[in-house]
């Protein structure tokens, strides 16, 4: 799993295995399965349009220039054939004809090309809402829900979106005019032949309009298959190397090749909805085209309209189907844009990490000042009877599921922690850790010590107690500026893709080249720079899979020692590194740590023995504080752990 903050379990090397607390059925992924999400509306698509309404209030004034243009021409061609039945100059009527002929086709390569360029714009617009709203959700959505399909949302769906405009939506606004133009014209020659064609035109405007509920539909469905895929796809690639090494290279493709089958199945049942949209405008062009034959001949014969009448209607007619065929083009692309949009906004829809923010600190305060509470002295990091369970387990019943849930986190509440049971991951947990001193959290796996860091970084908020740093809650202080206080490196150790100097500025942006140097040599890192000619513009590759696991471990600690923060949180940070990396890294640690606070967990004894304080964690309870040689005698747990690792 992806999320570093999830419950805990003991692996056979003795490193901590992330597991979910059991909850709603997974699918084959091992993701929940997301309900659908509430349908788009066209409401919610106008602000991605109203974004460029000067542009497209010039669009549509080129429409009615070429809607006047094309309503011209058939009006032309009737005065020229009646100027050659009576034998006049043809010389200004067949200029001012290609005059229009050229007026429209100019004004249509131009309007063409807007079009397409703020079709770009809308979907500029899509992918920075959504990757803005993305980037702030709390972690608990990453946790349940798959990184392709949400790659997939910012891709995919938000292309969807251009079809709007670049299929037919503006240019209907425009066609309509025409069409409208159209059959004035076309009364004022022949209100008998224009009756016959609007019946046959109504029949496909019918069928439609009974369609385009259905289309918006299979494309919504359509578009999660997509997002399905390239969840797969994304983690077949992520995995490769495991994949291969486990011999299931065969079995990937088919799985692969499944959702791969499942987007194609979907994908024609739009094509076969579209295909009964698709042909309705040329069978309607056709079959008006022989009424107005069949009739406006016979009309013609027996003297009721003019030869000339005739072909003026008939080219009012294509000029009435041409707009037609926009709009049914137009209902097509906006009920495929508003399937992929309900995606979108499912996500725009769903609460930041700081939504609540305010109104929480504010409850907060109120308490703690009726309460009486002050900030202490010497304390950075306290922990006053905190009870946590990851927001998507199921709720726990007793006076602390009480009250709103806010930012993706579990309700809050002053009174007793929730019942004791095997969901809930931190039980009453107390303690302290002093400024400028060294605490280390030892314990078996799935005891809860990462989960106190992400709580101190507040990833997730507490179901119940308080988590206080420099004194304050946590959950009054704001998240950027309390972030600004903290280093954390997790256990993963993740790297990004990109240059070592992308991966260490992270935190830091001005950091400058001497600093980077500084810190990577003070990780034993240096050779890493000094491979090739790229010095600190060398890759790291997807992931850092260009480093081994041990130095991606230096760099991500490079990266927050860079930043020097007031509190480092290491979390498992010298698993991977040999003895020799491990006590290099510690005198680098112990060097930076001066008049700081170190957070550190660990399962390797030897690496925290020296340190000012451990605490001992077990099923998330606190069962012992002290140092290696006040537990060794006082705690059996931490006696045993010693024992097993040859420290006693």
């Amino acid at each position: 799993m992806s999320s570093d903050t999830r419950a805990r379990t003991t692996t056979s090397e003795g490193e901590e295995a992330r597991v979910d607390p059991p909850a709603a059925p997974r699918s084959r992924w091992g993701r929940r399965p997301q309900p659908e999400g509430p349908r788009a509306t066209f409401r919610q698509l106008l602000p991605y349009l109203f974004e460029h309404k000067k542009v497209m209030a010039f669009i549509i004034v080129l429409s009615v220039l070429g809607a006047a243009a094309s309503l011209g021409q058939p009006l032309l061609v009737q005065q020229v054939i009646s100027a050659v039945q009576q034998g006049v100059t043809l010389g200004p009527l067949v200029w001012a004809l290609v005059a229009l002929v050229v007026v429209a086709g100019l004004i249509s390569g131009f309007q063409h090309y807007l079009l397409q360029r703020t079709g770009e714009g809308v979907v500029l617009s899509s992918r920075r809402r959504l990757v803005g709203r993305m980037l702030r959700l709390p972690v608990s959505q990453f946790d349940t829900r798959r990184t392709g399909d949400l790659v997939s949302r910012v891709g995919s769906d938000t292309t969807l979106l251009r079809a709007v405009l670049t299929q037919g939506l503006v240019e209907a606004i425009g066609g309509s005019l025409t069409f409208v133009g159209a059959l004035v014209g076309m009364f004022l020659i022949d209100p008998v032949l224009l009756g016959l064609t609007v019946l046959v035109v109504a029949v496909s405007v019918v069928v439609v309009v009974l369609l385009s509920g259905r289309i918006r539909v299979a494309s919504r469905q359509a578009q999660e298959k997509v997002g399905d895929l390239t969840a797969a796809v994304e983690r077949a690639i992520s995995s490769v190397r495991t994949i291969r090494a486990s011999g299931a290279t065969e079995r990937e493709i088919v799985a692969v090749e499944r959702d791969a089958e499942g987007a194609y199945q979907r994908g024609l049942q739009v094509a076969r909805i579209s295909a009964l949209v698709v042909p309705i405008s040329s069978v309607a062009l056709q079959a008006s085209f022989l009424v107005v034959l069949g009739v406006g001949g016979y009309r013609v014969a027996s003297g009721a309209i003019e030869i000339a009448s005739l072909v003026s209607f008939v080219l009012f007619l294509f000029l009435m189907i041409m707009p037609l065929g926009q709009a049914l083009g137009a209902v097509l692309s906006v009920n495929q844009a508003l399937g992929a949009l309900g995606r979108i906004q499912e996500i725009l829809d769903l609460p930041s990490e700081t939504d609540g923010d305010e109104r929480l600190a504010a409850q907060v305060a109120t308490r703690e000042a009726g309460a009486g509470l002050t900030a202490e002295d010497g304390i950075a990091v306290r922990f006053d009877d905190v009870h946590f369970r990851y927001p998507d387990s199921p709720v726990a019943t007793g006076p602390a599921t009480r009250g709103p849930q806010l930012s993706g986190a579990p309700a809050h509440d002053s009174g007793e922690g929730p019942a004791d049971d095997d969901l809930t991951v931190l039980r009453g947990v107390s303690f302290s850790v002093p400024v400028g001193k060294r605490t280390a959290l030892v314990g078996p796996s799935g005891a809860g010590k990462s989960t106190i860091l992400s709580l101190i970084e507040r990833f997730y908020d507490p179901t119940s107690g308080a988590v206080r740093v420099g004194g304050a809650d946590v959950r009054t202080l704001d998240r950027r500026d309390l972030r600004s206080r903290i280093g954390y490196v997790e256990q993963d150790a993740p790297v990004l893709a990109g240059t070592i100097r992308d991966n260490l500025t992270l935190g830091a942006p001005e950091a400058t080249d001497d600093d980077c140097r500084r810190v990577l040599e003070a990780v034993n890192l240096t050779a890493v720079v000094e491979r090739g000619d790229e010095g600190l513009d060398a890759q790291v590759g997807e992931d850092g899979v260009m480093l081994s696991g041990g130095e991606r471990q230096r760099l991500a600690i490079a990266r927050t020692l860079l930043n020097a923060p007031p509190i480092l949180l290491l979390d498992e940070s010298t698993s991977s590194l040999d003895g020799l990396n491990e006590q290099r890294l510690r005198e680098a640690i112990d060097a930076v740590a001066e008049n700081r606070t170190l957070i550190v967990i660990a399962h390797r004894l030897s690496t925290v023995v020296d340190s000012d304080q451990i605490v001992v964690v077990e099923a998330g309870r606190v069962v012992g504080v002290g140092t290696h040689s006040e537990l060794v005698r006082t705690t059996p747990l931490y006696k045993d752990l010693a024992k097993h690792q040859l420290l006693v």
